[in-house]
């Protein structure tokens, strides 16, 4: 079987749920019904027989190329072979009902014979599903789940696979439909495939037709626009990580997690960048979605929930699936949802702030919200977590989570709108918590030795967090103490152009991608123009061929690492374009006094 790379995969999705497919024509990871659900194909992170659905020429020997249909989310891959050339045309279709994936074969020269291959394999792999089948038909179903195979000519059962061959000359189109259903109800009929294409090719164009302002990289813009879009839950507007579970960010080792959930954090900075680039909707649906998560108790507040909102999150493993490129375990659920990251706290303020600066109106609820998870914070603040990066060792007073803490007061403080119902006495006490604060941190938080900040208080260890100093407005980048802290961190922590989270002497993982987002604007502050494009340039090299990113880039070996596409990742990408063009928010501009 050929070696898998990450960036070998593009995306297909629906605001529903997301497809990863192979450049050789294999959908090879499709959780459904929604981006949390269990995968019904998933050879991604084992082998055929854990679910794939296999689409390319008969013939061996083939060449191919694929691309995206310009500023859509429709995949197209075209193979050249001795006898013709065929365009394989991969989207899943913007519906309300039953969610669908969509594989379109048009003739471009000559004849081509093509082999459809549907294995597949419900709760992650492990089970093997009754199939029916009638003539052009498959219904495959166990449990309360339902998949149907409408495709162009007649299907067979050939051991667990649904297999059908067809032939397409130039100038022909055929068409299959696979859609998920309820297994109570009628199976879903087939979409009309070409209607399909052209309603899904006008949703994104409609879509991406909003961001109007001008960049000098506008493709890798806003092919990172509509991968954070493609990861918004429609349903909800609740924003997952990343559609993935499991992708290591180590080669063969154990860092492999679950990112199809929505990070508080991450949200909130995908909705700031969505905020800058013009997108008020999603930030609003955000904004609800987080009213209905957080519920009326800020002391329970988690790190993460599902894309519905709900909160349970238990952390297992699947024995049964060997990995990607063998990187074991393969986990689903992810036990972080139960830590404490006080910084979560400063990230939805500072969201919450610069939506209502962008023009969503506050709500009677959201001032109830802000209010009681300001308390909050004045309780937890002082108490040590887990961090940005979510380790799973010893809690610590990490600088970046207190920072993040302060910025929640520093926006309550700042903000008429976020406080309406404050009394003075009230208002009073969180400026003085918010000075307070800052006292702490700029005493406890630097290594007196090196003059610059530090991960945790008492050690003398570096984290690309702090970069995120400036950016927030905890102080100004002029500050000493800051340009320290970025001076050390391209000494100790660049290699290559990229930015790690460890040391060269420490390093397992691949540079984390975010972070070189965050250099690229610190750089920028500092007026150190040509060094912050150098910056962003290696940023955009460690792209695929199709626009996307992952968590990590292996700058040894130039892969993709870790889960993908990741939503930080591009974010961070939107956000340093937008810099380096002077159109995004300024730190702490808070948003605004």
């Amino acid at each position: 079987m050929p070696t898998k790379f990450i960036e070998d995969y593009g995306l297909i999705g629906d605001g529903q749920t997301a497809a990863l497919v192979h450049r050789d024509g294999s959908i090879e990871w499709l959780c459904w019904p929604r981006f949390d659900s269990d995968a019904c194909l998933a050879a991604l992170l084992g082998t055929d027989a854990h679910g794939c659905w296999k689409l390319k020429p008969v013939e061996a020997g083939t060449s191919s190329h694929r691309r995206y249909r310009t500023d859509t989310l429709i995949l197209e891959t075209e193979f050249e072979l001795t006898t013709g050339r065929v365009r394989l045309i991969d989207f899943m279709p913007i519906e309300d009902n039953a969610s669908a994936v969509i594989r379109i074969v048009r003739g471009l020269a000559g004849k081509v014979k093509l082999r459809s291959e549907l294995d597949l394999r419900f709760d992650y792999g492990s089970l093997r599903p009754a199939v029916e089948i009638d003539r052009q038909q498959a219904v495959a179903f166990v449990g309360p789940d339902v998949v149907v195979l409408h495709a162009p000519a007649q299907l067979s059962l050939q051991g667990s696979c649904i297999v059908s061959e067809v032939e397409v000359s130039e100038g022909e189109q055929i068409a299959f439909c696979l859609r998920y259903g309820n297994a109570t109800c009628a199976p879903p009929r087939p979409l009309d495939a070409g209607a399909a294409l052209r309603k899904t090719e006008e949703y994104w164009l409609n879509w991406i037709a909003k961001f109007s302002i001008e960049t000098r990289w506008p493709e890798a813009v806003r092919r990172s626009l509509l991968t954070l879009k493609a990861m918004i839950f429609r349903s909800t507007g609740g924003m997952i990580a990343a559609p993935t579970t499991s992708l290591p960010e180590a080669p063969a080792e154990d860092l492999n997690w679950d990112y199809r959930y929505c990070w508080l954090r991450d949200a909130a900075f995908s909705t700031t960048a969505l905020l800058d680039a013009g997108y008020l909707d999603e930030a609003k649906a955000f904004r609800d979605w987080l009213l209905r998560a957080a519920g009326g108790e800020p002391d329970k507040i988690r790190i993460m929930y599902r894309v519905d909102g709900s909160r349970r999150l238990e952390e297992w493993t699947a024995p049964w699936l060997p990995g990607f490129r063998g990187a074991k375990p393969v986990r689903i659920g992810n036990a972080a949802a139960a830590q404490r990251q006080v910084d979560i706290y400063g990230e939805l303020l500072d969201c919450v702030a610069a939506a209502a600066k962008a023009g969503v109106a506050p709500t009677e609820r959201e001032a109830d919200l802000v209010a009681s998870v300001i308390a909050h914070v004045e309780l937890v603040w002082d108490r040590p977590g887990h961090g940005l990066w979510e380790l799973r060792g010893s809690p610590q007073h990490y600088t970046y989570s207190k920072v993040s803490a302060w910025v929640a007061v520093d926006r309550f403080v700042r903000r008429r709108d976020l406080h309406q119902t404050a009394d003075d006495s009230f208002l009073d006490r969180m400026i003085g918590l918010r000075n307070r604060m800052h006292r702490e941190i700029c005493e406890k938080g630097v290594d007196p030795e090196r003059g610059a900040f530090v991960e945790y208080y008492g050690s003398d260890g570096l984290d690309p967090s702090l970069l995120n100093l400036p950016l927030v407005g905890f102080l100004p980048v002029t500050d000493e103490r800051v340009a320290r802290t970025i001076a050390a961190i391209e000494r100790e922590l660049v290699h290559e152009g990229y930015v790690h989270r460890r040391s060269s002497s420490a390093i397992r993982e691949g540079a984390f991608l975010a972070c070189s987002g965050w250099l690229t604007e610190c750089q920028l502050m500092q007026g150190r123009r040509a060094e912050a494009e150098r910056t962003f340039e290696h940023l955009l090299r460690a792209r695929s061929d199709l626009g996307l990113l992952a968590e990590e880039f292996n700058v040894r070996d130039r892969r993709l690492a870790g889960n993908f596409p990741q939503g930080l990742s591009h974010l961070a990408l939107v956000r340093a374009a937008l810099r380096l063009e002077n159109k995004a928010s300024n730190p702490g501009d808070g948003h605004g006094q």
